[in-house]
């Protein structure tokens, strides 16, 4: 479990294909590993890794046919940035949401903006994961925990203050950037334990008629 606070930068190494699958080596100077061992999850833009190799401030990952496939860790080189947190410690502070690093789909940047000193991006949204993102909701993009400005049927819309911008790879985002897209958790879930959603999709009169607004 994650937060989607990114804790700092890392930098891939090499890519190295294997049976199909690859082993991902990423270069991690500023990320405390003090405590990291070998079977730790970090997540890597956002995609939840287990360490299968640590070299001084360099750590190895399996990454599967099926997560290169499913998210955007098939489309990086070497040098690429990426964003790392280590796993959620219990007493922890959760400044941002409780993330899972399991990727429900892949978003494209289609608009980016400067608004006063912050950047507003747009992303498209895939059909089956749209419904789940909400105005004011959660959203974890690449990782990082965002705050969703505003939502229609294929896209939404957040704000990236300076900090953030400095501190992950959204500084490199450009129109055509693909992201790594997780939903709230919460929203997911709410949908599955609802027996009649399987049919009709979750709405406002069905949370309603379940005690989950007004």
């Amino acid at each position: 479990m994650f937060t989607g606070i990114i804790a700092a930068l890392g930098s891939v190494e090499t890519l190295a294909p294997k049976g199909g699958d690859i082993l991902l080596a990423v270069a991690m100077p500023t990320l405390d590993l003090g405590d990291v061992i070998l079977g730790d999850s970090i997540a890597i833009n956002g995609v939840c890794l287990t360490v299968v190799n640590i070299d001084g401030d360099k750590l190895s990952f399996d990454v599967s046919k099926e997560t290169l496939e499913r998210s955007s860790l098939g489309t990086l080189t070497t040098g690429s940035d990426v964003n790392l947190e280590k796993a959620l410690a219990v007493g922890d502070r959760l400044g941002g949401h409780f993330v899972s690093g399991h990727v429900d789909g892949m978003g494209e940047c289609i608009e980016r903006r400067v608004s006063a000193r912050s950047v507003q991006f747009r992303f498209s949204v895939p059909d089956n994961i749209s419904r789940y993102i909400a105005e004011k909701g959660s959203i974890c993009i690449d990782g990082v925990s965002l705050t969703v400005n505003q939502a229609q049927d294929n896209w939404f819309e957040v704000n990236i203050i300076p900090h953030t911008m400095q501190e992950t790879i959204i500084q490199h985002y450009r129109i055509g950037s693909r992201v790594n897209l997780e939903v709230d958790l919460i929203a997911r879930y709410l949908e599955r334990l609802l027996p009649e959603q399987q049919t009709t999709g979750l709405t406002l009169e069905t949370l309603q008629k379940n005690g989950f607004a007004k």
